[in-house]
């Protein structure tokens, strides 16, 4: 069984998840194309013909049928892609999420990581001087469309979204920070809520898990805005993603040994 079945709601496979992750990445994306032009096409044209070609290598050498789930990674790679990047540097940084965050380890849900944060993190770290644009207002709000589309299809828990919340507005209360609330809305940080940190693979699977790795993840956020340039920033969000879906496992251990111990005790006290 892998991560991603132990999410997914009934009737829900990973090609139907696919399908519905790229409707909910349209909205978005046409906002994005409407802020920028033309410009994102080559990019996304680029991208796609990634997520194509990887999978497609990696099916024929296991025999095995070809996924589609890499277009979502490219569509989630091109959005909040930090400024004009060279084509060459974003090859190699959407290569290397496909193979290493997805691919190598059997394809969608038998990984941990989304492979987007891969190639983001990839990319945020072997190239630091990268500039990095955060997309409009209206990519935020349609970010926060595709969001609501996936709540209600139940592929986004809203317990991730609640963690998430109460992560950040905990530590702020907590921690004598700046409170920055104008980049809580910035279109990256939604975005990556959205479609990194929310993302069923990356994230826990336990509904207590979900709570607790939103939490998480909403405190990452907070912490590493404070030494990476603000908390609405790309880096900011890629690095609290990939944080946080490292203990995801962890977490869900840590909740079923839980359950499992007091069951035990109520068993023993009836």
């Amino acid at each position: 069984m892998t991560r991603q079945n132990g999410y997914l709601p009934p009737l829900w496979d990973a090609h139907r998840m696919t399908a519905a992750t790229c409707v909910a990445l349209m909205i978005p994306l046409a906002a994005a194309i409407f802020e920028h032009g033309a410009g994102i096409v080559t990019p996304l044209v680029f991208a796609l013909g990634l997520a194509v070609l990887w999978p497609l290598v990696f099916a024929r050498m296991r025999r095995q049928p070809m996924g589609w789930d890499g277009i979502v990674t490219a569509l989630i790679f091109v959005l909040l892609l930090p400024g004009p990047v060279p084509l060459w540097q974003q090859g190699l940084a959407l290569s290397f999420g496909l193979v290493m965050g997805d691919l190598i380890f059997g394809g969608r849900g038998r990984g941990f990581l989304n492979p987007a944060v891969v190639g983001l993190a990839f990319l945020l770290f072997s190239f630091p001087g990268t500039a990095s644009e955060t997309p409009g207002p209206t990519v935020a709000i349609a970010a926060g469309v595709g969001g609501a589309l996936l709540l209600a299809l139940g592929l986004l828990s809203w317990r991730v979204v609640v963690g998430f919340g109460f992560g950040i507005a905990g530590l702020m209360a907590l921690l004598p920070v700046p409170e920055d609330w104008v980049a809580l809305h910035s279109a990256s940080l939604v975005l990556g809520l959205v479609f990194l940190i929310g993302d069923p693979v990356a994230a826990a699977c336990t509904n207590g898990g979900r709570l607790l790795y939103g939490g998480l993840a909403g405190a990452l956020v907070v912490v590493l805005g404070q030494t990476g340039g603000g908390t609405g920033t790309l880096k900011t969000l890629v690095f609290a993603a990939l944080l946080a879906s490292i203990f995801a496992p962890l977490i869900d251990q840590i909740v079923i040994t839980a359950n499992i111990r007091g069951r035990a005790r109520r068993q023993g006290n009836g």
